[in-house]
C-alpha cells in the first residue's frame, strides 16, 4: 500500500502520517515512511532520537555525485537521469519502533550552478519506493504534489488531502486535487483535522461535497502541549490516537475491496 499526504502547511500532515506508520506497524505491515515536506518533521514526531543530526538524502554529496556523475552545485550538461537507487532504502533509512524513515530533503533553486543532480536523484529514489518496494509506504508531502509525477501517480493507492476547519484550507484541497487530476491520480480522499464540533465537520463536509472523508480528528490541547515539551505527539492523545486507527481500518478495507474487485 502507498499512500501520500498532503495539504496547506500546518494543518497536520505529519501527525496523520506517523500515526497512520505506527497503527500499520502495529498490524504487521513493514513501513517505510518518507520526509518529502521540506519544512516538515516527521523524524521528529515519530520520537527518532537526535532528529536534527538527520542527513537528508538531497545533502549527501558524495553519494550525488557517485550516483548521478556530477557534484550538486555543479554546471554540467551530461548526468545520469536515472542513477542505481534501488539500494538506497537499506542503506539510508533509518529505524526506530519498527518504523523506516527516510527523510529527501530540499532541493535548491535558483542562484548559480545546476542542482539537477540533486533532484534526479530523488525522483528516481522516490519512483522506487512507490513502484518497486513491496512494503507500505507513507509520503510525508508539502502542500501539492510535487514530488508526483505520471509515472509515479498510478502507484499511489490513495492521496490523503488533510483539511482543518477553515476556507483557506478547503481551498488548498481543490488546488491540490487539480494538480491530481492532471497527473491522473484520482484515489483522492480527505481527513478532517483539529475538528473541535459538531458544526466544524459539517463545515467541512459542506464546503467538500463528493469528496470520500476517511475521518475526522478532534482537536486536543494535549497535543499542543506535549509539542511545547518537546515530547513525542504520537502519544500525547488517545482520542487522536482511536480515530486515526479507523482511518487505518478504512484505508486498509479500502485497498482490499479494490484489488479483490
Amino acid at each position: 500500500m502507498k499512500i501520500a499526504i498532503s495539504g496547506k502547511g500546518g494543518v497536520g500532515k505529519t501527525l496523520l502520517a506517523s500515526l497512520l506508520s505506527r497503527a500499520f506497524v502495529e498490524h504487521g505491515y513493514s513501513v517505510i515512511a518518507i520526509d518529502a515536506d521540506p519544512d516538515s518533521n516527521l523524524a521528529a514526531t515519530l520520537g527518532f532520537p537526535h532528529p536534527e543530526k538527520i542527513t537528508p538524502i538531497s545533502e549527501m554529496s558524495a553519494l550525488i555525485e557517485e550516483r548521478t556523475g556530477v557534484q550538486p552545485g555543479q554546471a554540467a550538461p551530461y548526468f545520469k537521469l536515472n542513477p542505481k537507487v534501488d539500494d538506497l532504502p537499506e542503506k539510508y533509512s533509518l529505524k526506530h519502533n519498527g518504523i523506516k524513515l527516510m527523510v529527501m530533503g530540499r532541493v535548491k533553486k535558483g542562484g548559480s550552478g545546476c542542482y539537477c543532480p540533486e533532484s534526479a536523484l530523488l525522483r528516481a529514489l522516490l519512483v522506487h519506493l512507490l513502484v518497486a518496494r513491496d512494503e507500505v509506504v507513507i509520503l510525508d508531502m508539502e502542500a501539492g504534489i510535487e514530488h508526483l509525477g505520471r509515472g509515479t501517480a498510478g502507484a499511489v493507492d490513495k492521496l490523503i488531502i488533510v483539511v482543518e476547519p477553515g476556507r483557506r484550507s478547503v481551498e488548498t484541497a481543490y488546488r491540490i486535487t487539480k494538480l491530481a487530476k492532471d497527473i491522473s491520480l484520482g484515489n483522492i480522499a480527505v481527513v478532517g483535522n483539529k475538528v473541535r464540533s459538531q458544526a466544524e465537520r459539517e463545515f467541512l463536509i459542506s464546503s467538500l461535497p463528493g469528496f470520500e472523508f476517511l475521518g475526522f480528528i478532534p482537536y486536543d490541547q494535549a497535543v499542543v502541549e506535549a509539542d511545547i515539551a518537546n515530547l513525542p505527539l504520537p502519544k500525547a492523545s488517545q482520542p487522536i490516537i482511536t480515530e486515526v486507527r479507523n482511518i487505518h481500518q478504512a484505508l486498509v478495507s479500502i485497498t482490499q475491496t479494490g484489488r479483490s474487485e
